[in-house]
C-alpha cells in the first residue's frame, strides 16, 4: 500500500478526533490495522493527533522501519513512547465496539491517568467516505466478481443440490481469485463467502441481519444453502461475497431451473424497477431512510409487500455500507437520517421471495458520485434459464 494513501486514511482519522479533542488512538483490529497500516500484524498502531503513526508488533517477526517497534505485550508501549519523548496523552480511543473487553481493560490501564473513550464509531465514520484508491480497489474486485458469475450456467448440473451448485461457484470466485474471507462487523453475523438460496430456503427466518436468511447445513451456522434440490419451477440466487483484495462487493444473481412462474418474472421486474428508480434519484445529500421508503411504496403499489425482503421475516433495510467489511454504513433503513456523501459505496439489493419458487431480484454495489451513484458490479440482471444453458451446451 503507498504510503501517501495510508497517511491520508490516518489523517482522516486525525481530524476526527481533533473535533473530540482525542490525542491518540490505538489500533488493533484487524480491518482497522489494514485500513491505517496496510496489512494485518498482531500488535498495536498508535495514532498520535500531531506525530507520525508508530507501530508495536508481536507477529510477523520480519518487520522493519523507522516507526516500527517489537513488543512481546503491550505493556511495553508506555516506555517505547517515553524513549520517542512522546507525551502520555490526556484522551485516549480504543476500538471499544470490537475488542473483548479483558483486552480493553488491560489497554485502558497503560494509561492510567488518562480519559479513555470508545473510538469505534469514529473510525468507521473515517472508513465510510472511501478514498480514490478504495474506489478502485472495490471496482477491481466488482470486474473480478462479474468475470466469475458471467461462468456460473456452465457449473450447473441437472440433479443438483444447492449446496453442490454453490460450491462449484465458490470454486469459480477463487479461481477468480476471492479471498474466500467475509469480514463482518460486530459479534452477531457469520457467513461463509455468501449464499446460494432456491425455493422456500429463500423465506426460512435466520438469526442473522441478512436481507435473505436460509437455514443452512447445521444450526452452528444457520444461513445459506441446506441441500435442497434444485427442481423444475425454481428459482435460484446467487449472493457470494466479492472480495479479492480485501475490499468486499456485494452481487446477488437470479436463475431459474426453466420456466418460472409469471409472478416470480413480475417480481424480478419490480426489484429491477426499484434498482433504475433509486439509482436515478440517490445523490450527495439524499436520506437514506427516503430511499428505503421509495423502495417499500414500490414494491408495496405492485401488490408485493408481504414478500419483500422475505415472507415469514421481512429484512427491515434494502442497503448497506459496504468495503473492508460487509456491513459498514450507510445503512438505507427506517429511521436512518443519514445523509449519502461523495464517496460512500453501498450495496442495493431488493428482493422478493415467491412460496414454493424462490428469491427474484438483484444486488449491486455502488458509489456515490458528485452527480448521483455509479454502478462497480456489472452482469447480465435478468434471470437466466439454467437448464436450457445445459441442453444448449450438451
Amino acid at each position: 500500500m503507498l504510503q501517501p494513501e495510508l497517511k491520508f486514511r490516518r489523517d482522516k482519522i486525525r481530524s476526527l478526533m481533533a473535533q473530540q479533542g482525542i490525542e491518540a488512538a490505538l489500533i488493533t483490529c484487524n480491518a482497522n490495522l489494514i485500513y491505517t497500516y496496510g496489512c494485518v500484524v498482531s500488535g498495536y498502531l498508535y495514532l498520535p493527533l500531531h506525530s507520525p503513526a508508530l507501530l508495536f508488533f508481536k507477529r510477523p517477526n520480519n518487520i522493519t522501519g523507522e516507526h516500527s517497534f517489537f513488543i512481546r505485550k503491550p505493556e511495553q508501549i508506555i516506555e517505547l513512547l517515553k524513549e520517542q519523548e512522546l507525551p502520555v496523552p490526556t484522551k485516549l480511543m480504543l476500538e471499544g465496539d470490537e475488542l473483548p473487553y479483558t483486552e480493553y481493560v488491560r489497554l485502558a490501564g497503560l494509561f492510567p491517568d488518562t480519559e479513555v473513550v470508545n473510538g469505534t464509531p469514529l473510525i468507521r465514520q473515517a472508513r465510510s467516505i472511501k478514498t480514490s484508491i478504495e474506489i478502485e480497489m472495490i471496482r477491481r474486485s466488482g470486474m473480478a466478481h462479474g468475470k466469475a458469475y458471467e461462468r456460473i450456467p456452465s457449473v450447473y448440473r441437472p440433479g443438483m443440490t444447492d449446496i453442490e451448485f454453490s460450491i462449484e461457484i465458490e470454486r469459480l470466485m477463487r479461481l477468480q481469485g476471492n479471498l474466500g474471507i467475509f469480514r463482518v462487523f460486530g459479534r452477531s453475523m457469520e457467513i461463509f463467502m455468501g449464499s446460494v438460496l432456491t425455493s422456500d430456503n429463500a423465506g426460512y427466518p435466520s438469526p442473522y441481519d441478512f436481507a435473505l436468511g436460509g437455514q443452512g447445513l447445521d444450526p452452528a451456522l444457520p444461513g445459506g444453502a441446506n441441500k435442497t434440490p434444485l427442481k423444475e419451477g425454481q428459482s435460484v440466487m446467487v449472493d457470494l461475497g466479492g472480495n479479492f483484495n480485501g475490499y468486499m462487493g456485494d452481487m446477488s444473481r437470479v436463475f431459474s431451473i426453466g420456466k418460472l412462474s409469471e409472478e416470480a418474472y413480475a417480481a424480478h421486474q419490480v426489484c429491477l424497477e426499484i434498482q433504475e428508480k433509486i439509482s436515478s434519484i440517490a445523490r450527495p445529500g439524499i436520506v437514506c431512510e427516503n430511499l428505503y421508503n421509495t423502495a417499500v411504496e414500490i414494491a408495496t403499489k405492485a401488490g408485493f409487500a408481504d414478500k419483500f425482503m422475505g415472507t415469514n421475516q421481512q429484512a427491515k433495510f434494502i442497503g448497506h455500507g459496504i468495503g473492508l467489511e460487509i456491513n459498514e454504513a450507510p445503512v438505507l433503513a427506517p429511521r436512518m437520517k443519514q445523509e449519502l456523501e461523495t464517496g460512500m459505496v453501498f450495496a442495493l439489493e431488493p428482493k422478493i421471495v415467491i412460496p414454493g419458487v424462490g428469491p427474484v431480484g438483484i444486488e449491486n454495489t455502488w458509489v456515490v458520485t458528485n452527480e448521483g451513484i455509479e454502478k462497480l458490479t456489472n452482469c447480465n440482471e435478468e434471470i437466466i434459464d439454467l437448464e436450457a444453458f445445459y441442453k444448449q451446451e450438451e
